[in-house]
């Protein structure tokens, strides 16, 4: 038969307590670090940018604000005069023959071929 293991614990009260004490102040601060790292994953999620649309249409400076060219959601060429678009408005307002973006090349991704 083989003997049982000795504790890895000293025997007096004294070292058990100061051990304790070590074990919660070392608890506190992972908790305190735990807690930090939660605060700022929620100031991230809060503070993120929201998601580009599907599609961008480009308005020219007149009057009737009409489309001059549609963009991926992403283009960067797009401007501020880009509003949102549906991939449904995207394809009608390439159907009446309003510019695809060169760079993005939105016409591509809808599978729209030149006629």
């Amino acid at each position: 038969m083989s003997d049982p293991l000795p504790s890895p614990y000293p025997p007096d009260d004294e070292r058990l307590a100061a051990i304790e004490a070590y074990l919660t102040v070392q608890i506190m601060h992972v908790r305190q670090q735990r807690a930090a790292k939660a605060r700022q994953r929620e100031i991230q999620q809060r503070t993120a940018p929201p998601t580009p649309p599907p599609y961008r249409v480009q308005r020219s400076l007149d009057a009737g604000r009409t489309p001059v060219k549609v963009h991926i959601g992403n283009c960067e060429l797009a401007g501020r005069r880009a509003t949102g678009a549906s991939e449904e408005t995207a394809r009608r307002a390439l159907a009446e023959q309003v510019e695809a973006c060169p760079v993005c090349r939105p016409d591509t991704e809808l599978g729209i071929i030149d006629g």
